[in-house]
């Protein structure tokens, strides 16, 4: 019997110093986020996004990302992709959550440099028809909120929904997108 306690009581110590150690300050972390743009149309549209967090103080994080974003504009029976390639860079801020961590809402703001690319820069269609929407250097803001649910200790569940709000493009100002990631912390 005592062996039997001895045993439960190691697990259970472990369990609570394996939730003690989540959201430390200074600690860092990888994430992996792909998800669908807000569209009439869902199907080809998605989002490609690699980034880094570094945890703060109570729960809120710096964080750096990459994106690759692609979409169709539908012109006849012609679909023209549009690429776009950001960089971002913001906090998150903690919101909601447990005690333990185990899961959490966090808004984030972030500031997005980045360019965009219509057909390729290719301007004439199969028809003549002219693209009048140039390639362009873009800049703007960005928020998203996240529902994160830690896995482990190690890897964190991400449920987002985002937006940027882009100046310099002649496409869409504003755009929505939904996705999932996943984080491992070191």
């Amino acid at each position: 019997m005592k062996k039997y306690i001895y045993t439960m009581m190691l697990i259970l110590m472990g369990i609570v110093v394996a939730q003690g150690q989540r959201m430390l300050p200074k600690q860092k972390g990888w994430e992996v986020n792909a998800g669908i743009l807000s569209n009439d149309r869902i199907g080809n549209d998605y989002y490609i996004n690699l980034a880094m967090t570094i945890n703060g103080k109570n729960g809120n994080y710096q964080l750096w990302a990459l994106e690759y974003t692609h979409q169709y504009h539908n012109y006849k029976n012609l679909s023209i992709p549009q690429e776009t390639y950001t960089a971002e860079g913001g906090c998150g801020f903690f919101l909601l959550g447990d005690a333990y961590k185990n899961i959490t809402l966090n808004a984030a703001i972030t500031g997005v440099l980045g360019y965009e690319s219509v057909n390729g820069g290719e301007q004439l269609l199969y028809d003549g028809a002219k693209i009048v929407s140039d390639d362009n250097f873009i800049y703007g803001a960005g928020a998203r909120l996240s529902l994160e649910t830690y896995l482990s200790d190690h890897f964190v569940l991400l449920l987002q929904g985002r937006t940027k709000i882009l100046w310099g493009t002649d496409m869409k100002q504003f755009r929505p997108s939904a996705g999932v990631g996943i984080r491992f912390n070191f």
